[in-house]
Order: C-alpha cells, then sequence, then structure tokens
C-alpha cells in the first residue's frame, strides 16, 4: 500500500501533532533519567490512535501494510521531537529482521503482537566493538543434546535492550552467522543498562549463558538477512537524522530572528546569515537523500543499496553539522544543559555511529558501487 502526497501530508501532521503533545522537551527530559526509558502510556496511545507501531507490518499479521516512504514521515517527526520510544527498535530493526528471515511462522508468531503495541522488539548484532559486520560475531549458539539451540555469548549497544520483550539475536553457528528468537524472560539472560552519550536512545548490554533461544529463519542465514536489514535501518535512521537536522535549523533560525544585539536581531548579521545558509543547504540534502533512498526502496529498486549507503552518509554529516551550528547560533546558552540544542547534538553523534561510523558506511557505500 503506497500513500499519495496528500495522505502523506495527513500523515506528517497527525504524528506532529501528537508528539508535540507528548514528547516536549520536559517529557524527554524526564525519560532520559527514568526507567523504563519511555512512557508505557503514551506508547499505547501511538498504537491505539495513530497505530504506528503497526504502520509497516503487513496486513496479513495485522499491520496496515505500508512502506519505506510512509515510515520515512513519521521517523523524520520522532527525530524532530527527539520521542523516546521503542519504535526503532521493535519497528524497523525487529519486524524488519522478521520479514527479511523469510520465516513465515516467526512472523506470524510475533508480528501481530508488534503491529498492536502489545510487544516490543530489537534486534542484538553488535559486540563490544560496536561492528555490526556479521563477519566479526563472536556470541555462538549450539544444539543441545534435546535438539535445542542455547546460546552463550555477550551483545553491547543494544537499543530498547532492558525493555524489549522480545531479543532477536545474530550469533554464529557452525552453519555461520544465524538469527534467534530470545523471550525476556528467559533463564540465563542478563540485561544491564549502558551509560552512552544520547540519553535519548536507551541502550543496554546484554549476557547469554546457555539461554535457550528459537532458530529464526535458515541456520546459517544470518548475513543475508544483515544485508537487508542493515539497508532498511539505514534509511530508517537516516529518516530520523533528517527531521532532527531540520529542528536544529528551525531554531537557529527562530533564535536569530528573535534575540536583538546592538538594537538589531543577530539574524541581520552576515556571520550568521552565513550559517543558517550553510544548515539549510545541508539540511535540504539530507532530506532528498532519504526520501529518494525510500522511494528506491519502496520501488524495489536495483541501486537501491547504493541509495541508502548514500542517505546515511549524506544524513549523518548533515545533522552533525546542524547540531553543532544550532550551538553557535544560540552562543553560550546553547552550550547550557538548560537547553536542548545539547540534547540532539548527542542525538546526532550517537546516531552517526550507530551502524559503526563513518568510515565503515563509506566502506559500505564502495562495496555497494563496486569499488
Amino acid at each position: 500500500m503506497t500513500a499519495d502526497e496528500n495522505e502523506l501530508r495527513e500523515l506528517r501532521a497527525s504524528v506532529r501533532e501528537f508528539l508535540e503533545a507528548k514528547s516536549p522537551e520536559e517529557a524527554v527530559r524526564k525519560l532520559m533519567e527514568s526507567e523504563p526509558r519511555f512512557d508505557p502510556a503514551v506508547w499505547a496511545q501511538a498504537a491505539d490512535q495513530l497505530r504506528l507501531p503497526g504502520l509497516v507490518i503487513p496486513e496479513e499479521y495485522g499491520g496496515d501494510g505500508f512502506g519505506p516512504v510512509e515510515l520515512g514521515v513519521v521517523l523524520e517527526e520522532m527525530g524532530r521531537a527527539l520521542l523516546c520510544a521503542p519504535f526503532f527498535a521493535t519497528v524497523v530493526l525487529a519486524a524488519q529482521a522478521l520479514l527479511a528471515s523469510g520465516d513465515s511462522e516467526a512472523c506470524a508468531r510475533h508480528l501481530p503482537g508488534i503491529a498492536s503495541g502489545r510487544t516490543t522488539a530489537t534486534l542484538a548484532v553488535a559486540e563490544d566493538s560496536g561492528s555490526w559486520d556479521p563477519a566479526l560475531i563472536s556470541a555462538r549458539a549450539v544444539l543441545d543434546g534435546d535438539g535445542a539451540w542455547r546460546l552463550s555469548g555477550r551483545k553491547s549497544f543494544v537499543i530498547d535492550g532492558t525493555t524489549a520483550g522480545l531479543l532477536l539475536v545474530v550469533a554464529r553457528t557452525v552453519a555461520g552467522p544465524s538469527l534467534f528468537a530470545v523471550d525476556r524472560q528467559a533463564a540465563g539472560l542478563e540485561a544491564e543498562p549502558m551509560e552512552t552519550l544520547d540519553a535519548t536512545r536507551a541502550m543496554a548490554r546484554l549476557t547469554f549463558d546457555a539461554v535457550p533461544a528459537t532458530l529464526v529463519g535458515s541456520d546459517g542465514a544470518g548475513g543475508r538477512v544483515m544485508a537487508k536489514v542493515l539497508d532498511i535501518a539505514t534509511v530508517a535512521l537516516a529518516a530520523e537524522q533528517a527531521g532532527g537536522a531540520r529542528r536544529c535549523l528551525e531554531t537557529s533560525a527562530e533564535y536569530a530572528r528573535t534575540r536583538h544585539q546592538f538594537g538589531r536581531p543577530i539574524g541581520s548579521f552576515q556571520a550568521v546569515k552565513h550559517k543558517c545558509a550553510d544548515m539549510l543547504v545541508q539540511v535540504e540534502l539530507a532530506e532528498a537523500a532519504s526520501r529518494e533512498a525510500a522511494r528506491s526502496a519502496a520501488e524495489g529498486a536495483p541501486d537501491f543499496p547504493v541509495a541508502a549507503a548514500v542517505a546515511h552518509a549524506c544524513c549523518s554529516r548533515a545533522y552533525v553539522f546542524a547540531a553543532m551550528e544550532n550551538i553557535q547560533v544560540h552562543g553560550g546558552i546553547g552550550f547550557t544543559w538548560e537547553h536542548p540544542a545539547h540534547l540532539y547534538f548527542r542525538r546526532a553523534k550517537s546516531s552517526q555511529l550507530l551502524f559503526g561510523g563513518p568510515a565503515v558506511y563509506h566502506e559500505r557505500l564502495l562495496d555497494r558501487l563496486g569499488i
């Protein structure tokens, strides 16, 4: 199902109105220091009123069957509001991993709960190095005497790892990297929150000690699944980054119009004008790259992997640039803990590093181009 331009505008307006009411700065700051790092009541409202968890879940599994373009609109607004919620981990990472696995039984078991908002989930790939490369995974899964899988090892930087009810874990078997489903209450599983730069996106370290797990998809197919998921996830993250960058531009322009020095708005000074103009160029470029990649994914274009890598590189750079310039435009107040500018900078920097950092995604782009 694909929405037309009017429907996309209505979707954006509805999500923005909801987030302005439910995720103002005060709510974000409160949730940053709470556990869980999101408001279950707001998450339930997002599911019941806007059906956001089921947006891109196929209709056969209880979702609405929309695609990457609609997902991009929602994530732009969530990035703009710095929403603290399990949406990215559940809908982007976990749900897309299930769909990419081709395991209809696992999809039928887990996706209806995700679509309704009752099930939160996450994808655990990276270990202590932070790399999402399946070739570097050391966590292992073995068959016990009863023919059941047991998973051992450690995962780090797992988004919503302390709260997700369903954990999808990439672990190594004799056949190679494979995808496994683990229940939150499984014996031998321990989760501890990690203190990271961005407190608005909760991360955790998971330790598995012979934890019972269920194979999802084919044994040894984890590398193929991860290649698909990373392309979709980087485009989704790019949309979130573009939304955050746009918000930085908006707040800078508003401050430049209202803050006066020497009897006139600071926006009338050439240096501030140049900063805002440079931000506008970066933001427009980021939005164009993100939305083109989403369209490419929706159409199943053969060059989608290239578009995904370009969007990730472009939007990561734009968001960090806009967040830094936003602090500069605000001057002394922008450097303080009381001002929200640093929250956007922290999200921008952590998002830039989420899937490996600039060196990794530039290398991925070269690989996609066959260079």
